[in-house]
């Protein structure tokens, strides 16, 4: 299948501190792009995959799990740890579970981790139904696009496949197990209003996490796709802030100079 407008994914070749983003489940590169391309202005090398089965059609996630997904992130942050002096990781929802996984298997070549409003698990009763469900429902409604900004919309599916949302239940409960695991500094943004992930969520990733270098912010004026809420601009200038600070060891880069190391600090 074709990929959908604006579901493509979006590379950037800039200095030597790079960032890999991570879209949720059930989206795609379209809601993380405005934050790429911020990052990207900024100077940086930026990779934002599309993952496996998303960007198409629902029916095509189904066939999918999470192994596909976390590989397609781990061949990026790869890719960029051989280019690039530092390389941070990134993520929104599952992509910031996907984040958080590969801080903890790559250890030092991970410089640093965002994660806005991160998810950690499948919540309510029909979660502890899908090793059964998923064999007799193909897909319930969809999670996408739970925004306040009325104007803005995600582009994503507007069906859950079930064999995937078992497949993502799963990866939550490994993630959980290596989260003590996570050592690197860590900037975390989250909406207090979310009607996808829980503020539990996100409680449970700062419990859980190794890091001594870790900073909260609150979207007070956004939903669950806060990187296209009211609030992206809080996101794009904590995260630029963040990065320039831990990459200022490096060679000066635009937007990652002295300015951007003061307001991280």
């Amino acid at each position: 299948m074709p990929v959908l407008a604006g579901a493509e994914p979006f590379r950037h070749e800039g200095g030597e501190a790079a960032v890999l983003l991570c879209h949720g489940f059930t989206g795609s590169p379209q809601s993380l792009r405005p934050w790429a391309e911020h990052l990207a202005d900024q100077g940086l090398t930026v990779s934002l995959p599309l993952l496996p089965g998303h960007g198409t059609r629902w029916e095509d996630l189904r066939i999918t799990g999470w192994q596909d997904w976390y590989a397609e992130v781990d061949r990026e942050l790869r890719a960029l740890c051989e280019r690039r002096e530092k390389v941070f990781v990134a993520g929104l929802s599952m992509g910031g579970a996907l984040a958080l996984r590969l801080a903890a298997r790559h250890g030092d070549a991970v410089s640093g981790v965002v994660v806005v409003n991160p998810a950690n698990k499948v919540h309510g009763l029909a979660a502890h139904a899908l090793p059964v469900l998923r064999h007799l429902v193909p897909a319930t409604k969809g999670i996408a696009s739970d925004i306040a900004k009325p104007d803005s919309r995600e582009l994503g599916y507007d069906r859950v496949p079930l064999h995937a949302a078992h497949s993502l239940r799963q990866f939550f409960r490994i993630v959980d197990g290596e989260l003590p695991q996570v050592t690197q500094p860590v900037l975390l943004l989250r909406s207090p209003q979310d009607h996808v992930v829980p503020p539990a969520d996100s409680a449970r990733v700062l419990s859980r996490i190794s890091s001594t270098d870790v900073k909260e912010v609150l979207l007070e004026q956004s939903y669950h796709v806060a990187t296209l809420d009211h609030d992206a601009d809080r996101i794009f200038e904590e995260s630029s802030a963040f990065i320039g600070r831990l990459a200022s060891g490096l060679r000066e880069e635009p937007g990652l100079g002295k300015e951007g190391t003061t307001a991280g600090g």
